[in-house]
């Protein structure tokens, strides 16, 4: 499994984690989102998904991705 930490702006409330959390559990990765650190940390299958997908399911919510890291 791959790791890897997206920067998410517009999340504020738990509606917004579970908008964000839900829709990465509907393409097969497992996030947590930290409203604080305006952050999800992702856990993925390289084989089926890539970063590219795993912003795509995140800004179909609402929010934007600013940057991934490691």
């Amino acid at each position: 499994m791959a790791q890897v930490k997206l920067e998410v702006e517009g999340m504020s409330c738990q509606h917004c984690v579970q908008a964000v959390e839900g829709a990465l559990a509907e393409i097969g990765a497992s996030g947590k989102v930290n409203l604080e650190g305006k952050s999800v940390d992702i856990s993925y299958d390289e084989s089926k998904l890539d970063v590219v997908k795993l912003t795509e399911a995140i800004e179909e919510q609402g929010y934007d991705v600013i940057s991934a890291g490691a």
